[in-house]
């Protein structure tokens, strides 16, 4: 078995992009398939050929690289859509055994044979829309809203075209993405496939062996409750209601927020509500663990997240956490048994609320923390999911040859 699989890059660094390892590594390794990689940058997977694949008999990850260029995000993705759809034809052209089906992580080409979809950006936009509008935001900002407005377009444009297709077959992360996919393209016949965590790594035993160290690095004392928010997209991710809440929380509670966004743009809001010294910003970092393991509650107060795999990575590390509904992951979250679902990500009061009974509370927020280990290790493994997606795309296949 040899499938295409098509994505700008992989790294453990970021969700939707772990996902694809931890499954290609697996339909490789364990079912021998072949897989024929179209990134431009890939990093930290395991068994990645440089040679002919030809050569090798058991299954293999050959990554063919498609060129980048610099310039805003708009126009590198129309230059990526264009141009991994040429190396593709390239490459295919010469291969002797031709590759079965394209499967891609989201929207990255007109020809995909399978698609996981990791996020609806119809239903994205309709709750970012107001932010989008020019007279809502000042003049210098101007640029960059119309540039995401443009981008976003062009991608609730190409999901109509390719996720309203029948012959397409998808595959939602969770059951919030595929009711979404019902709601937006009609779609009755998406396969439910849930990321997973890697337990080896993420469990109860490895935070808490590095708690003191990590504590120390950051300067946090014993008696700190310590909250965590990991993402990429801040607002996205529900950090202004978050500090919000944080405000009118009479406890002294730490936050550490850990991403590649922008934290200038969140000065002036910490200096309003006099949070300035209790909020810090951290760059990402391989070792993501390190961050758990410095923190006593993870928080995602989540406008729209597709799925969220920082919740069950906390979980799985024994962590007590708050999950937005909007969040994909809340869907593992049992109320006040295994954490605590916030039901409306915009009320910071109510998400002030669940922050307060998990710090006033320390002897229950580690029983929470210890059940969500439990419920992790039980039920969430990478082999489960590559297990469903072999699955779905040998599915895909049989369907597409009918």
């Amino acid at each position: 078995m040899q499938i295409v699989v098509v994505s700008p890059f992989l790294d453990r660094h970021h969700g939707t992009e772990l996902c694809i390892i931890e499954q290609i590594e697996r339909l490789s390794s364990k079912y021998g398939w072949g897989i024929h990689l179209f990134s431009q940058r890939v990093e930290n997977v395991n068994g990645l050929l440089t040679e002919d694949p030809k050569r090798t008999a058991a299954g293999f990850i050959r990554w063919y690289r498609v060129s980048d260029i610099p310039g805003p995000h708009l126009l590198k993705f129309l230059w990526w859509f264009l141009a991994n759809r040429a190396v593709r034809k390239s490459v295919l052209k010469r291969l002797e055994d031709r590759p079965l089906l394209v499967y891609s992580p989201g929207i990255n080409c007109l020809d995909a044979t399978a698609i996981t979809v990791h996020i609806v950006f119809h239903e994205f936009y309709a709750r970012v829309r107001d932010e989008l509008t020019l007279l809502k935001v000042p003049i210098s900002r101007w640029p960059v809203t119309l540039h995401r407005k443009l981008y976003y377009k062009l991608i609730i444009a190409l999901e109509r075209h390719i996720y309203a297709d029948p012959k397409v077959r998808l595959a939602a992360v969770s059951k919030l993405v595929s009711a979404q996919l019902e709601k937006h393209f009609g779609r009755t016949d998406s396969v439910v496939i849930p990321n997973a965590v890697d337990t080896a790594i993420f469990n109860s035993e490895a935070r808490l062996a590095c708690r003191s160290v990590s504590r120390q690095g950051l300067e946090l004392d014993d008696s700190d409750f310590v909250v965590l928010l990991i993402g990429n997209d801040w607002k996205k991710k529900g950090l202004d209601q978050l500090l919000r809440a944080l405000a009118i929380i009479e406890t002294p509670i730490q936050l550490l927020v850990v991403g590649n966004d922008d934290p200038g743009l969140y000065r002036p809001a910490l200096r309003q509500l006099r949070l300035e010294g209790r909020v810090r910003f951290l760059a990402p970092s391989a070792d993501v663990l390190s961050f758990y393991s410095a923190a006593d509650a993870y928080v995602a107060p989540s406008l729209e997240d597709a799925f969220g795999l920082p919740i069950l990575e906390a979980m799985a590390c024994g962590l007590p956490v708050i999950a937005s509904v909007q969040a994909g992951a809340s869907e593992n979250v049992l109320d006040g048994a295994t954490g605590y679902l916030l039901r409306d990500p915009m009320n910071h009061v109510e998400l002030a609320e669940l922050v307060r009974r998990l710090a006033g509370d320390r002897s229950g927020a580690q029983k929470l923390g210890a059940a969500a280990a439990q419920y992790v290790q039980a039920s969430v493994s990478w082999d489960h999911n590559t297990s469903a997606t072999r699955k779905f795309l040998e599915d895909s296949i049989a369907s597409s040859q009918i």
